[in-house]
């Protein structure tokens, strides 16, 4: 199996400045796209990270009008009207158990991706799409609050399903030199999902009064063509080989994948999954995971990239920026275009994703990435505080929120979403990216409950903590993640099996 020699070893601490990757040799040969892992990749990106992103965003805009169909119906129904703290309650329910289900999903992903195989989780995850579409294309007409309340929380299980499954699933189809690029497709279809729903639920499109139900399970039209060609999708022949011990299979799935003229890609393959399945030494259940010393520091890198992800302030971005964009001048609708335009500009980011990942490294992008970031977080907090004495410091404000969102997407965005699998060899993998998409569904949720309230008391210093987040993802990077581009999971595993006493190389 081939490693990386010394010399290479003592390069991968690169200078601050994105580097090229050298060229890499055998398995890590770059493979052409076979047409069958282009199918998988795009259909289950469309049809299960599409879906996560759009059910994020598109209940921002009709939120007005959705609460007084709320208080309608349950006046209607039950004969009382609601006060505005009660409704407010209601609608605080109604959002968070998203970000409930989410965490529910993600922690029991990976049981089920162990048990039932990561193709499988991809099924489930369409099937709970489905059932909370039509929970939401009904609520109206059925006058029941408790259908928007029960597909919320069903969309939300199927939301954290697929952040915890979709990348692990990409990254064992991918042939090695695909990994990275294969795994910022989750992280690019939830950031499009997101912008996909601002535009469905425009004023213009489906977010009025008589069609916001509409808006809501429009995504409906993506999982019926995502998956009517599911039955070519192949198993991961890592789940194959290591979990289910069938090298028969985990060869056929290979050759379906790379094609008949890849034989010496697919032995060699072969060759590291017998290598990792003769290693008795992997933990694979759940608390034999988060009780081994050797995966304490690949757990916390996981854990805290995804949950800094969401405490780096993306969601607070957009949550404020509709109101900076007013301050700059701009009226209420055009400031909610421009609004979508800052979305449009974090999914343009977000497709250079899998260029940057294939070949940039993944330490040098997450370090650029947090430290400007941090600067930009600083500098928000500083022109929102003076905003109102200095009349050009709104659009100060403007060109720094535009900074933040075209840094993010550099390292922020896509790594935390596939670098688990990158860390983590196979029997592990599953408990890994179940805690790190656990990880990021709380500190979520933890953002909607407390950024209101926060920046009602701390006013713009409410970004501060943004940045202090980043600053200390920029620490954990430096001196504790090893790059792992171009090397096999077993490669990287030991170099930080040693907890806190391990060293980044």
């Amino acid at each position: 199996m081939p490693t990386v020699n010394r010399a290479e070893a003592e390069h991968l601490n690169p200078a601050f400045k994105v580097e090229i990757a050298p060229l890499q040799t055998d398995t890590n040969q770059k493979q052409p796209w076979s047409k069958l892992l282009l199918l998988v990749a795009f259909a289950t990106t469309l049809g299960a990270a599409v879906p996560t992103g759009y059910c994020i965003g598109v209940i921002n805009s009709p939120a007005a009008l959705m609460q007084v169909w709320c208080n309608q119906t349950i006046h209607e129904k039950y004969g009382s009207t609601l006060s505005l703290s009660g409704l407010e309650i209601l609608w605080s329910f109604i959002v968070s158990i998203f970000l409930v289900g989410g965490a529910i999903g993600s922690l029991g992903g990976a049981g089920l991706a162990n048990k039932f195989g990561r193709k499988a989780c991809m099924f489930i995850c369409a099937v709970l799409f489905t059932i909370g579409a039509v929970l939401f294309f009904f609520c109206r007409a059925a006058q029941s609050v408790e259908m928007l309340i029960l597909g919320r929380l069903i969309v939300g299980l199927s939301s954290g399903l697929a952040t915890a499954t979709l990348p692990m699933y990409l990254a064992e189809l991918a042939p090695p030199s695909q990994r990275g690029t294969l795994g910022v497709f989750c992280g690019v279809g939830v950031t499009g999902g997101v912008v996909v729903a601002q535009v469905c639920s425009l004023a213009d499109v489906f977010g009025t009064a008589e069609l916001w139900h509409y808006a809501l399970s429009a995504y409906m039209v993506l999982i019926i063509v995502c998956y009517l060609p599911s039955y070519v999708f192949p198993e991961s022949p890592k789940f194959l080989y290591i979990m289910k011990s069938n090298p028969a299979a985990a060869r056929a799935s290979l050759l379906r994948l790379r094609g008949k003229n890849a034989g010496k890609l697919i032995e060699q393959e072969i060759a590291e999954m017998e290598v990792e399945s003769n290693d008795n030494s992997q933990s694979s259940g759940f608390c034999d995971v988060l009780r081994d010393p050797r995966l304490l520091m690949p757990l916390i890198i996981v854990c805290s990239f995804q949950g800094g992800q969401q405490l780096s302030g993306i969601n607070a971005i957009f949550y404020y920026s509709v109101s900076i964009f007013t301050k700059a001048g701009f009226s209420e609708p055009n400031a909610q275009w421009a609004n979508l335009g800052a979305g449009c500009l974090n999914l343009s980011i977000s497709l250079l994703g899998p260029l940057l990942m294939a070949t940039c490294r993944r330490r040098t992008l997450m370090m650029l990435s947090s430290s400007l970031c941090a600067v930009f977080l600083f500098c928000i907090a500083f022109v929102l505080f003076y905003i109102e004495s200095v009349s050009w410091f709104a659009w100060a404000c403007i060109f720094c929120i535009m900074g933040y969102i075209f840094f993010y997407q550099f390292g922020l965005g896509p790594i935390p979403y596939f670098i688990g699998s990158e860390l983590f060899e196979v029997a592990p993998r599953s408990v890994a990216m179940s805690m790190g998409s656990l990880s990021s569904w709380t500190c979520n949720f933890i953002i909607g409950m407390a950024f209101p309230s926060l920046q009602r008391a701390w006013g713009a210093f409410v970004f501060l903590p943004f940045s202090i987040t980043c600053v200390l993802l920029f620490l954990l990077t430096k001196f504790y993640l090893p790059e792992t581009l171009g090397r096999d999971p077993s490669d990287v595993a030991p170099l930080v099996s040693k907890g806190f006493r391990s060293k980044a190389k």
